[in-house]
């Protein structure tokens, strides 16, 4: 009886493995990343690894990594960044059951949406530290700086001194490669256009536009370059449609 109860167990825990949803693939990386999986064990991608629902994923310092979603989205990571795929389902035939919900702890990202974000919009949402961004099928980056920054010459934001020079105020940054979003938080709304630069600097403060690109780099290697209009600026290159996000 003990025996027969102890192979149902095992059976179930295989079967619940083979079952975790696949959210995506890893279709380009450029150095180390690693996904904290649900159940807390720690796994090394490589290219071609599956991502799942539940994954944290975070990148080394020198390391880009590119997920491809099983909905033909695509989100591209800094190096330095964690990132968790909170929920992710998507079937071509079942758009009630869409369901993406992400969570940038700290690092940047590009951000392509695919048919999950144009079918059910208000159904995808990335959190934030000081803001949640929901998408409609657009183009953006956003990223995270936290609490001392890192060096940013030619920064046009408030600075802190430091040995390293200067450095970039904590806060979200954002900017939109094509379409619109709009920035909220308890401390106000703000519509960012194609070509626009923003910072949130914390959740109570209002976003407000830059005027220039206040530093934020994003430089993946060129053959990244199956991901739209791998510039090098947070809001390079273009894209032919206009759509757009929004972040609450």
């Amino acid at each position: 009886m003990l025996a027969g109860a102890m192979l149902w167990l095992v059976l179930m825990s295989i079967s619940l493995h083979a079952f975790a949803q696949v959210a995506g693939t890893v279709t380009q990386l450029s150095g180390p990343m690693m996904a904290k999986k649900a159940d807390g064990k720690v796994k090394i991608l490589s290219l071609k690894s599956e991502v799942e629902a539940g994954d944290t994923l975070v990148t080394e310092k020198n390391t880009y990594a590119l997920v491809k979603f099983i909905d033909n989205s695509e989100i591209t990571l800094k190096p330095g960044t964690t990132f968790v795929v909170e929920q992710f389902a998507y079937q071509a035939d079942q758009p009630d059951g869409d369901r993406a919900s992400f969570n940038l702890v700290k690092g940047g990202l590009r951000s392509l949406s695919g048919l999950l974000g144009k079918r059910n919009k208000e159904r995808f949402e990335m959190k934030t530290p000081v803001a949640t961004i929901g998408i409609r099928g657009t183009y953006f980056t956003a990223e995270y700086v936290s609490a001392g920054g890192y060096a940013a010459p030619g920064s046009s934001l408030p600075k802190t001194g430091s040995p390293a020079g200067p450095t970039l105020a904590p806060g979200l940054y954002t900017s939109v490669t094509t379409g619109q979003i709009v920035v909220s938080n308890p401390g106000g709304t703000l519509d960012i256009a194609a070509g626009q630069f923003g910072f949130t600097p914390n959740i109570r403060q209002p976003p407000v536009l830059l005027p220039v690109n206040p530093g934020i780099k994003f430089t993946p290697p060129p053959v990244f370059s199956a991901s739209p209009s791998s510039s090098g600026s947070a809001a390079g290159g273009s894209k032919p449609a206009a759509i757009d996000c929004v972040v609450r």
